[in-house]
């Protein structure tokens, strides 16, 4: 009954995917405005999402710092080895490399982990210290790659890696969840009318990311017989391997216990983010390799919940 209820939370992002696939096919949307969908997502709604949700969070009652300390060292040691299976298999192209990171290492929280968390907990809370670890460290590493490896980039490499930085910092993403820790620690009281604002694009950010990824995946179709021996095996770490890893580096390394490290464990499962597919189109780089990687670790992930859930609800 469990993963019955699972798959009736998740019937909306099945709703706005499959739209965006099947009006794109039907050619009624352009395949090719999904970037504009894309850049509407990571630059106004989703900075928008996280901004208000992060302010009105109570930021004492989230953090457990052994519990996140163990995560980020456990994705600290996902990233080196993702970056050096990448390596080996011969991508040279660090923009190339911090995609393959993002997508084995970075989890849906906002799409996928929500509405699992809610079922199997009645509350999304514990997502929320992971979101901002993800969003004020490994999105800003990678962003800073990416902005690095853009072609209209110019000068001496100091001043690129300081122009990559500085780009990443300010990008809307960082910026409006800086501004929501900020904002929530000063206790500054925003009128209702303005959070309500944001809540009201915040909540768009979801199926306008989806429905960008259905009208990409729409227009280039999408196969699993066409699935590669890298997607599988980045999938296959995505979903088995960092759990099993997040679950050794929390349990014996920072002794996570009970409650805390099965948050940890499920966080670790979740799919690779929708962002990216939304930094793939920003940046133009491994479209159609992201738009797989979402989608085909989502059904991966849907399948495993059961199992998920079941030992869960033992440990």
């Amino acid at each position: 009954m469990g993963a019955v209820e699972a798959l009736e939370k998740l019937a909306p992002v099945v709703l706005a995917f499959g739209c965006g696939v099947l009006l794109a096919r039907r050619k009624v949307v352009p395949a090719e405005s999904s970037k504009a969908f894309a850049d509407y997502a990571f630059l106004f709604a989703v900075p928008c999402y996280l901004f208000g949700n992060i302010y009105a969070s109570d930021l004492g009652t989230l953090f457990n710092w052994r519990a996140i300390t163990g995560y980020a060292v456990a994705a600290g040691v996902a990233v080196l080895l993702i970056g050096a299976l990448a390596w080996a298999s011969g991508v040279r192209e660090p923009r190339g490399i911090a995609l393959r990171v993002m997508a084995a290492v970075q989890v849906n929280t906002a799409y996928f982990a929500v509405p699992v968390f809610i079922m199997l907990f009645g509350n999304a809370a514990p997502i929320f210290p992971v979101l901002l670890f993800q969003v004020c460290v490994l999105s800003l590493v990678i962003i800073s790659v990416m902005e690095l490896g853009r072609a209209d980039r110019t000068g001496s490499r100091s001043r690129q890696l300081g122009a990559a930085v500085g780009a990443s910092l300010l990008t809307p993403v960082v910026v409006s969840c800086n501004a929501g820790i900020l904002l929530n620690l000063l206790s500054v009281r925003l009128p209702h009318a303005v959070l309500d604002s944001f809540a009201f694009v915040g909540d768009s950010a979801s199926p306008v990311a989806l429905f960008a990824l259905g009208l990409h995946l729409g227009g280039v179709g999408l196969s699993v017989r066409g699935t590669t021996l890298e997607e599988v095996c980045i999938i296959a770490f995505k979903c088995v391997v960092f759990p099993v890893l997040a679950f050794a580096v929390a349990y014996y390394g920072f002794g996570v216990r009970g409650d805390w490290l099965r948050y940890l464990v499920l966080i670790a499962a979740m799919p690779a983010p929708q962002n990216l597919f939304i930094f793939a189109q920003r940046y133009e780089v491994g479209v159609d390799m992201s738009a797989a990687l979402v989608v085909k670790s989502s059904v991966v992930a849907l399948l495993l919940l059961p199992l998920l859930m079941q030992w869960a609800h033992r440990t």
